[in-house]
């Protein structure tokens, strides 16, 4: 759902901040005065094509940002968590178009590219309106609508996951099945394999090979530092730790004797002289022992460097080199072993194909009746929208090819006719606006709660009606924003009266520069804005009264 939307120094709004609730939101406003501009806003930040133009003019930069919240959005917060966008159960869009040129976005404060808006966009937020950017004019949308509209969820799921169990088995069976190259194959991947066994080490060896070179190429110094901290500790130099221990304690012995207090002290003395004793005796014999093997550096310097350049060959760190060649002995295995996998396989294919032939056939079996009921209840809709004799055919077409497809056997496209005697035509190539968007809205409120998008908005909806038929558009905008977050740009009072909360876009000027203003109304305001929708330029107590008593039945 979308709760906030800010914009700054775009177009003809110089700073706005809007709150924006559960329910259906009206905008209104004079005409000219920007009541677009929210939704030009929104499609910008979906990911739609920006211009400097847009930017107010003597400002460097416009502003865009909206957040949304997710709570009733798994797939949108499931997007994010995959993309690493993430912030909680809210999201923000944020978008700054500069007027020399270019334009950047983020998501959550994070650096985005306008693909991945659109893609979020795509799952948050549904625009109907005289535009081309919208998700029911994709047929894979019309599917996932008609589907959600059937209830075929888990039909749709088994379906699609038949289908990829499927393809995975023939790709391997065309593995296996690989003849000349597939001993190709084996010849390579047992060359591989010797030399990952030969090579390879499990990490707790890797760090013993690594500190046992470092050892052996640093012998003579190991062996001279060993022996010359012995000489500071225990040498000939009067400054030895040793002599000046020994002194040390032959002073304390006769002050001890003069005050047994300076006893404790002298036991501290003689457990560091016993401690030095066995740093010197140990160091002594570490730099007896210290190996000086120059065979041996060079086995383990030759080990180290093979080491490495599997590492670049197989582009893995050489930690994860022992790792690799269990999985070239667990392919290599399955590659010799092919007369029975392939076997295996095939009945795994075959009986993966009956699965599918028969939830792929139920699939289409739901999804024609549920094509049939919703034309019908589309074409109602559409009657009582103002477009009488309209109907809506929801054609299943038999998908390309004869394996399977995740998608079923068929394909989705919503045709349309809005006039009658007219022959249906694909809702991507309706032309007229206004009759889109109410196309969009009938369909919208067939399938209501079907459809996951938190927000729907809908761009002048009642272009070209009145009367009745606005009353019943904005009753069904109603109905809609009973179960998802509507927002409805319009220009009808009879629509406006519907809304659960209104804004009110102005134009102001100062002889010198324009702005656009945009307000939330109370309930005076509501009636003054709505008797103005009614009156025109002269607002007379008639229209007042005939104000209160619409909003009052839409409200009540």
């Amino acid at each position: 759902m979308l709760t906030s939307l800010y914009v700054r120094q775009f177009a003809v709004v110089e700073e706005a901040e809007i709150a924006f609730g559960p329910g259906l939101t009206v905008v209104s406003g004079e005409t000219g005065a920007g009541k677009s501009l929210l939704v030009d806003a929104l499609m910008l930040l979906a990911g739609a094509r920006a211009d400097s133009g847009m930017v107010r003019a003597g400002s460097d930069r416009a502003e865009l940002a909206a957040e949304f919240d997710l709570a009733a959005l798994p797939e949108a917060a499931a997007w994010l968590r995959q993309e690493e966008l993430d912030d909680g159960d809210t999201c923000q869009l944020r978008r700054v178009i500069r007027a020399e040129g270019g334009t950047r976005g983020w998501i959550n404060g994070r650096p985005a590219s306008v693909a991945q808006m659109a893609a979020l966009a795509s799952l948050i937020v549904e625009i109907h309106g005289q535009h081309e950017h919208q998700a029911l004019l994709s047929r894979q949308h019309q599917m996932n609508l008609l589907d959600g509209y059937a209830g075929n969820a888990e039909r749709a799921a088994r379906v699609r996951d038949l289908a990829r169990a499927w393809r995975d088995a023939v790709q391997r069976i065309r593995t296996l099945s690989g003849g000349d190259d597939r001993e190709h194959q084996i010849d390579l991947l047992r060359h591989e394999l010797d030399e990952l066994e030969r090579w390879a080490l499990v990490p707790a060896a890797l760090d013993e090979l690594e500190a046992q070179h470092r050892r052996l190429a640093n012998a003579g110094r190991l062996a001279e530092g060993a022996n010359g901290v012995v000489e500071l500790l225990d040498g000939e130099s009067e400054f030895a730790i040793g002599r000046a221990l020994l002194r040390a304690h032959a002073e304390l012995s006769r002050l001890a004797e003069l005050d047994a207090t300076l006893a404790p002290t002298l036991e501290l003395l003689d457990s560091a002289q016993i401690q030095v004793g066995e740093a010197v005796d140990g160091l002594g014999r570490y730099a007896q022992d210290v190996e000086l093997d120059p065979e041996r550096l060079a086995e383990v310097d030759t080990h180290l460097t093979h080491l490495h350049d599997l590492s670049r060959r197989y582009r893995l760190p050489i930690e994860e080199l022992s790792a690799k060649a269990d999985e070239v002995r667990e392919r290599l295995a399955e590659l010799e072993g092919a007369g029975d996998a392939l076997e295996r396989l095939g009945h795994e294919r075959d009986r993966l194909r009956r699965d599918y032939d028969q939830a792929a056939a139920e699939l289409s079996h739901a999804r024609s009746e549920a094509a049939q009921r919703l034309g019908a209840t589309v074409a109602a809709l559409m009657g009582e929208l103002g477009m009488a004799g309209g109907r809506l055919e929801v054609s299943l077409d038999a998908a390309e090819g004869d394996d399977p497809d995740p998608q079923g056997r068929e394909r989705c496209e919503l045709l349309v006719s809005a006039n009658p005697g007219q022959p249906p035509r694909p809702l991507r190539k309706v032309a007229s606006g206004g009759e889109l968007a109410r196309i969009s809205l009938a369909i919208e409120v067939a399938t209501l709660g079907n459809d996951q998008i938190g927000c729907m908005i809908f761009d002048e909806v009642d272009t070209g009606i009145g009367g009745a038929v606005a009353e019943v558009v904005g009753q069904k905008l109603r109905a809609l924003g009973e179960t998802v977050q509507v927002l409805c740009v319009t220009h009808l009072p009879q629509v406006a009266a519907q809304g659960h909360a209104h804004l009110r876009v102005s134009k102001e000027s100062d002889g010198e520069a324009t702005r656009t203003r945009i307000q939330s109304l109370d309930a005076s305001g509501r009636r003054d804005e709505l008797s103005r929708m009614l009156g025109g330029v002269e607002i007379t107590k008639e229209t007042r009264a005939h104000a209160k008593k619409m909003l009052d039945r839409a409200q009540g």
